[in-house]
């Protein structure tokens, strides 16, 4: 019912609300457990990290709130069975009162609902009554039976006989059989309804998006041919692609649902340390500023050895550089102050700032619009370091004197945040064996990255035996996309485990130590089995 009335008339789902909640108060020690389990959950079973992860915290949240809920219900069978029938009828607003009240002053303090925030408190409170109703009635009607023949006819003449006669004893596994059923057929019924809503919902988002594109953006052109199109080195199939659609770059954000700004009010306060402060709207940012375009790698410090959180796309915004010209920051400014729709805030130091023009506030990818769950209106790019220190949803800014730590930092992440050096196989093609005067060879490719550092070598080899295969190395996109790399390498039969690495520009090898995402990004060589065998012609 919640998910349905989120969807029809944009009410706040209490599940998720309470879930991104409870996820602001617990220590990152905690929060890193969770996510380091929920992905170890997802690579048992295959998944993509990237494309599920997501999906799976939201069901989390579901499911929680479902079990509080079955929780919560047991609870009030067993203390309305301790009790006598005269002290039932105020139970159920009581339950109400006492979980409806905190949930609806998180919903309306959380929740991203453009209703009054009164209007979703409401909500919920009534939804906790209803339940709070609900559950003592049915636990009533399960706690009685009614009065047999044989009690009603050996009854005295003029004794008032119950028709309903309290049971000491029931069979709880019924009841909890019974409730489990109903809930879990409501649920997923309520749950099917909300997902085909929850597609119309995107489709009609997306639409909108498209509306402010052509209106706000008519003669942006999107990105077409990527410029190393005629690079001779051709990744081996079944390697990532090099460029990444749109729909399909990783996601990473702090709430359960992404957050939605509306681009026709929306307004970019900057504030503080400035002589010249301002508030910008989107049309300000793209029409009183020279643009910037980049193709970008990204990657989430979260991010495994040899994981998918990782996307290349093209982006398209303005130098900060530009920005802090005109609100001309005072003498004794610092740091920037960058806030956003979710929650999420960060500190970018300023000298960092005047010391990189390609930093850059971005309002589209591929020539369009930042899809609405990947920042839309505003995000910041920031060369070299992994995307906690990279804010979306941008909402305000503020030029202080004094650092703050941001929202990871505060939870025990990497201050700094550098991206680090990483290779990656992605494919060894068996079912592409190539021959080249008259000797097999067996293609391996994948990407190594390191920001902007630049890539200077890739290396594989035969797992502990010694022998290093270079290379070939595809141009990149630009000095801040990954690298696109092959090796054909001799074939022999047998299964073989092979491990790369890469060195950076300056001659500076990958780490092989292994460090695992928290705190400062991973690191260590990239493994991948696979059992060579002789095909017949």
């Amino acid at each position: 019912m919640m998910y349905v009335a989120q969807h029809l008339v944009k009410l706040s789902f209490t599940p998720f609300d309470l879930f991104d909640w409870i996820a602001r108060l617990l220590p990152g020690p905690v929060i890193t457990f969770g996510i380091d389990r929920m992905v170890d959950m997802l690579l048992l079973f295959g998944a993509s990290v990237s494309g599920t992860a997501k999906t799976a915290e939201q069901g989390m949240a579901v499911g929680l709130f479902f079990v509080g809920v079955v929780v919560a219900t047991i609870i009030v069978f067993w203390y309305v069975e301790a009790r006598d029938q005269a002290e039932w009828g105020g139970l159920g607003p009581l339950l109400g009162v006492i979980l409806g009240i905190p949930a609806g002053i998180v919903t309306a303090y959380i929740g991203q609902s453009t209703l009054h925030p009164a209007v979703n408190f409401l909500w919920v409170f009534a939804l906790f009554i209803t339940w709070g109703n609900l559950t003592v009635k049915s636990s009533r009607k399960l706690l009685t039976v009614p009065a047999t023949p044989a009690e009603l006819e050996s009854a005295e003449d003029g004794e008032e006989v119950q028709e309903e006669r309290s049971v000491q004893v029931i069979d709880r596994r019924k009841f909890l059989i019974q409730m489990g059923v109903a809930t879990a057929t409501i649920t997923v019924a309520g749950a099917g309804l909300g997902r085909t809503l929850a597609v119309s919902e995107r489709e009609r988002l997306e639409n909108e998006l498209a509306a402010i594109q052509s209106r706000q953006m008519p003669d942006m052109p999107p990105m077409i041919e990527l410029p190393n199109e005629g690079d001779p080195v051709k990744p081996v199939l079944g390697t990532r692609p090099e460029y990444t659609a749109v729909r399909d770059h990783y996601q990473i954000f702090i709430r359960s649902q992404p957050t939605i700004i509306d681009g026709d009010t929306w307004e970019l306060p900057i504030t503080g340390l400035v002589d010249n402060p301002v508030h910008l709207t989107l049309s300000d940012i793209r029409n009183n500023y020279e643009p910037r375009n980049e193709f970008v790698t990204l990657s989430c410090i979260s991010n495994r050895v040899g994981g998918d959180l990782i996307s290349t796309t093209y982006w398209t915004g303005v130098s900060v550089q530009d920005i802090l010209a005109e609100v001309r920051p005072q003498s004794d400014a610092r740091y920037m102050i960058i806030k956003s729709g979710d929650g999420f805030y960060e500190t970018v130091d300023l000298d960092l700032i005047m010391s990189d023009e390609r930093i850059m506030f971005a309002y589209a990818w591929d020539g369009r619009p930042i899809p609405f769950d990947h920042g839309f209106p505003l995000r910041i790019w920031i060369p070299d370091r992994f995307g906690m220190k990279q804010p979306k949803w941008i909402t305000e800014i503020e030029i202080v004197k004094d650092y703050r730590a941001g929202y990871w930092v505060e939870r025990d992440w990497d201050e700094v945040a550098r991206m680090k050096a990483t290779s990656v196989i992605d494919t060894v093609a068996v079912d592409s064996v190539i021959e080249k005067d008259g000797q097999k060879f067996v293609p391996i490719g994948g990407i190594a990255h390191n920001g902007v550092r630049g890539i200077s070598k890739v290396e594989i080899e035969v797992f502990n035996t010694g022998q290093w295969y270079e290379a070939e190395l595809r141009q990149p996109l630009s000095e801040a996309s990954w690298v696109i790399w092959r090796v054909d390498w001799p074939f022999q039969e047998g299964n073989h485990d092979f491990r790369v690495r890469c060195v950076e520009a300056d001659g500076t090898p990958q780490t092989e130590e292994y460090n695992p995402p928290r705190p400062s990004g991973a690191t260590g060589h990239h493994h991948k089995s696979e059992v060579i065998e002789a095909k017949d012609a």
